[in-house]
């Protein structure tokens, strides 16, 4: 099996420094980024689109310090960028028409959290007829047993979830 990296698009959500900086499990946050960080570089490399979402509280004057993108994951060009002010990155941000317009049909997810933004996002995407694949460990929960529920029971129902090691071999293989 390989994925095909022109077809796909690494969507890192909600890696934001309030964010990565609070107590996750099973995975820190500083790790979570820089597992997402070598995905997107190599999908970057591989002609492959890098999604960067975040997300702003509906109705308030000013969003909370540490809002904005780590910056490991500062938008480059030719990537897209998502606000989103629910908790997945589809709902009401035109992403998946984005996607498509690109030629995209597999999505590879990591972020924070992942019972939250990654597997609202997930559900979403499968929903739109994206092949879906989690990277396991650049993504972490709000407890250790929160997040091996989703991997384990969870997320296999919309897609595949391997480490990010595996991915990374899946997206150097060529495809042909």
């Amino acid at each position: 099996m390989t994925i095909d990296a022109v077809r796909t698009a690494l969507i890192a959500v909600d890696l934001m420094p309030r964010l990565v900086d609070q107590d996750m499990g099973p995975h820190r946050g500083a790790d979570v980024v820089a597992r997402a960080a070598e995905l997107a570089t190599a999908l970057r490399d591989a002609g492959g689109t890098v999604v960067l979402v975040r997300v702003e509280r509906p109705n308030v004057a000013e969003q909370p310090p540490g809002s904005g993108f780590v910056p490991e994951l500062q938008p480059r060009d030719g990537d897209v960028v998502v606000v989103k002010r629910t908790i997945g990155a589809f709902y009401g941000t035109g992403l998946a028409e984005t996607l498509r317009d690109r030629g995209i049909d597999t999505v590879v997810l990591a972020g924070l959290a992942t019972t939250m933004g990654v597997e609202s996002t997930a559900r979403a995407a499968a929903d739109h007829g994206f092949e879906v694949f989690f990277a396991a460990d650049a993504m972490s929960g709000t407890t250790a047993s929160e997040h091996d529920h989703a991997l384990t029971v969870v997320l296999p129902r919309f897609g595949a979830v391997h480490p990010t090691s595996h991915l990374l071999t899946l997206l150097t293989e060529d495809p042909s």
